[in-house]
């Protein structure tokens, strides 16, 4: 899991899907003179719209694409959480550089996103307005609040509990709801969340690397993130929005771009002092260098390619698939990492997971 190779092959893999899904199609075009014509434009798209047709649901029902995106969705979050925390881990740890971490890979991502707006043929710009940008400035801020406390919660604790803890995300969206939001939540979806709670709870009496930091760090970015998707739906239903976004890879790259500068001020404030120690320890050490620079990638490239898997499919078939990854990247981690997995830690986390999917398929 730790190997360079492994790891470079599925950045590229992920870097694929996300430039394949969002290339425009256009005629390839051939020079005669001082004048351009189109050569087999129209074959040229019909061939390439056939080769879609046989990924998205030809031969046995089978949707290629679809299995591709999920695949590189689950490899993208392992390789992250586990690049992360060894980042982390080579930066010193609790008495390292968290901030500057978080900072420095939402400006990895931003700077992607915009090599992607200025290759050719890459990714169209998006039309929108500053008025939209300032809508999309709390969903943003939420996220990088989320990505930031997932990044304490994982420097001060075992990643493997920090992801439990933050499997229980159900249970805070479901009280800001109610409580801001006005919405209504069934007995049945409310019953579903005492084994979330429960396995949760059951997972900590056994946690070797417990900490009341990681866990109220993990709580916190539960909550950002519930903010973050009740926010999202109601920017959603601006009228007009999506269309002037462009695309799902536009609405990502944007909110990351935000998000970076929504940090910025945290850095500054509080590692920006001690940049010239870290800038050392990244000249001087291969496993931050490496790590850092690959997370912040994995980070930008898994997040908008679970946002484009879960465009295409149900709500049940999200609801598995969540729960699947989560399982993934719980046991995977650990066992590259070398963290404990107590039976009655596996436990609870089978219980808590369990009532995640409980919750997001009952109605």
């Amino acid at each position: 899991a730790k190997s360079p190779t492994m790891r470079l092959i599925a950045l590229a893999y992920l870097a694929a899907l996300a430039y394949a899904e969002h290339a425009p199609v256009r005629p390839t075009l051939q020079l005669s003179g001082a004048t351009r014509t189109a050569v087999g434009s129209s074959q040229l798209v019909g061939a390439r719209q056939d080769s879609v047709k046989d990924l998205r649901g030809g031969k046995g029902g089978i949707d290629w694409a679809l299995v591709a995106y999920f695949a590189g969705w689950y490899l993208g979050n392992y390789y992250y959480t586990l690049n992360n925390k060894l980042a982390l881990k080579a930066a010193g740890g609790a008495a390292g550089f968290p901030v500057t971490i978080g900072f420095l890979q939402m400006l990895i991502g931003s700077v992607y996103a915009i090599y992607l707006w200025a290759a050719p043929d890459a990714r169209a710009l998006p039309n929108v307005t500053p008025s939209d940008l300032l809508s999309i400035l709390p969903v943003a801020a939420c996220a990088a609040g989320a990505h930031l406390s997932s990044i304490f919660s994982m420097n001060l604790g075992a990643v493997s509990f920090s992801q439990i803890v933050k499997a229980a995300e159900p249970a805070f969206a479901a009280l800001l709801g109610v409580t801001l939001y006005g919405k209504s939540i069934s007995k049945a979806k409310w019953l579903c969340l005492i084994p979330v709670i429960g396995g949760v709870c059951l997972a900590s009496v056994k946690e070797l690397d417990f900490s009341v930091a990681a866990l109220i760090a993990a709580c916190v970015a539960n909550l950002f993130a519930a903010f973050r998707s009740n926010e999202n739906k109601k920017l959603m239903d601006t009228a007009g929005l999506k269309e002037r976004i462009g695309s799902t890879g536009n609405q990502f790259a944007i909110s990351t771009l935000l998000g970076c500068l929504c940090l910025a001020p945290f850095f500054l404030i509080f590692e920006s002092r001690r940049f010239g120690e870290f800038s050392e320890l990244f000249k001087t050490v291969p496993a931050l260098r490496n790590n850092l620079i690959t997370s912040g990638l994995y980070f930008y490239l898994y997040n908008e390619l679970s946002t484009l898997t879960i465009k295409k499919t149900s709500a049940t078939t999200q609801s598995v698939a969540n729960t699947a990854k989560r399982v993934i990247v719980i046991v995977g981690v650990a066992l590259a990492l070398g963290e404990s997995l107590e039976p009655i830690k596996m436990l609870g986390c089978g219980i808590g997971i369990g009532g995640v999917l409980l919750y997001s398929l009952v109605k």
